[in-house]
């Protein structure tokens, strides 16, 4: 089954003079049906509110700030890191216990 990403914004942090994101909290989880990893990371932004596509603060939505991060990070090379996890979870190369238990 191949793996599923969900990414999300898990909070912003904008100047209270304009109102502009300059950090944004981000997270990935990777499903693959009996295994999930995630990711957990911040993009740094440097508004401008007098620029043409400034969007205000409350016009926002999670898929516009999900556009600037996608922008600012390598999305696939984090979601090949998250396969990895859960490929290593799915197909361990180490066992705990003992073998008279």
């Amino acid at each position: 089954m191949p793996n599923t990403y969900t990414w999300q914004i898990a909070n912003m942090e904008r100047n209270t003079s304009d109102d502009g994101v300059v950090v944004c909290h981000w997270r990935c989880e990777g499903v693959d049906g009996d295994h999930s990893a995630s990711s957990y990371g911040t993009t740094s932004h440097t508004p401008d509110a007098t620029a043409a596509g400034f969007v205000p603060y409350a016009d926002l939505t999670e898929e516009t700030v999900l556009g600037w991060v996608h922008a600012a990070v390598d999305k696939d090379t984090i979601e090949a890191g998250i396969a990895d996890k859960i490929d290593a979870m799915a197909n361990p190369t180490t066992a705990t216990g003992t073998p008279w238990a």
